[in-house]
């Protein structure tokens, strides 16, 4: 069953594991949902890089992944899809895995976005075959994290390449 355009926010808001999983309603976006998700997961970033530790970014993190493996899997079964365009919790961690250990400054921040909405949009190999073949939260979470990982390890190569290694 296919809800409608008032039915969906209605889901959205007054249930909160869907309104995680929305990405706190950004999910609900019209154009390009999982970029303006990923444009919502940086407020907490920036909370997160400010203000804690490596170690307690890096926690907050793998703990936004396993809840989030529940959060997108319920979600998915709470509107009949198996990963619904406005499911975006797997976009906030997928940005937090790709800004792992890179020093905060607005450019790094700018670029670790691009860089990951181009791993999790184009998803090459393997993240394609993680999309296509991994289902359920697990599913909708792992391609992410993977991009995430690409993200990450493509950030930590070009600011070995800014410093002149």
């Amino acid at each position: 069953m296919k809800l409608n355009k008032v039915e969906q926010p209605q889901k959205v808001f007054t249930d909160p594991t869907n309104f995680l999983a929305f990405g706190l309603g950004s999910g609900l976006s019209p154009v390009m949902p999982g970029t303006v998700g990923t444009l919502a997961a940086v407020p907490l970033y920036l909370l997160m890089v400010t203000t804690l530790p490596w170690w307690l970014y890096a926690l907050l993190t793998l703990i936004g992944a396993i809840v989030g493996i529940y959060l997108c899997g319920k979600a998915a079964d709470n509107f009949n899809v198996h990963d619904h365009p406005g499911i975006v919790w797997d976009e906030f961690v997928g940005f937090w895995i790709t800004m792992f250990l890179v020093p905060f400054s607005w450019s790094w921040m700018i670029v670790g976005f691009v860089i990951f909405r181009v791993f999790d949009m184009v998803k090459p190999w393997p993240i394609s075959l993680a999309d296509k073949k991994v289902h359920g939260g697990f599913g909708i979470m792992f391609d992410d994290i993977l991009a995430g990982i690409a993200a990450c390890g493509t950030m930590h190569i070009l600011m070995m390449f800014v410093s002149g290694f």
